[in-house]
């Protein structure tokens, strides 16, 4: 697994083939929920390979003091079903908590159930809708203190 930013190939490459799953999920809400997902200064990546070959995504934000939020989760569907997004997020909170952060907040889409039973799985507790999602009647929110 790499360490990485935003500005990294891979993650772009993958970032797209997540907007373009989601544009079809999302139908008619993705413009909404596009304007959330910027990838332009994120600093906190990882990329998940397969030998050389990129397989899966996510990236952590800082949200306010004690939160990041994670965002641009992804694994490629051939890889799906394996504990790859489990890796991806153990790796995320534990950089959460080498920056001196104490909790992830996260917002995935009702019409992604296999993202939510993923965060139920990993220990995340559903919040109040937070932020640009207060209100949005698609939108779940999860949130998670680290140990």
């Amino acid at each position: 697994m790499l360490r990485t930013d935003s500005k990294n190939a891979d993650f772009i490459k993958l970032v797209k083939q997540l907007d373009a799953d989601l544009a079809a999920r999302d139908g008619k809400d993705h413009d909404f929920y596009a304007q959330f997902n910027t990838v332009q200064a994120l600093k906190n990546v990882v990329v998940m390979y397969d030998n050389d070959l990129p397989i899966a995504c996510g990236a952590i934000k800082q949200f306010e003091d004690e939160a990041m939020e994670i965002k641009r989760m992804y694994v490629v569907p051939q890889y799906r079903g394996t504990g790859i997004a489990t890796q991806i997020l153990d790796e995320l909170e534990t950089w959460t908590r080498e920056l001196g952060f104490s909790k992830c907040i996260l917002e995935t889409g009702k019409r992604q159930p296999e993202a939510i039973a993923l965060y139920r799985k990993n220990g995340y507790l559903v919040m109040d809708n937070y932020g640009p999602y207060e209100g949005v009647e698609n939108s779940v929110c999860f949130s998670k203190i680290l140990k």
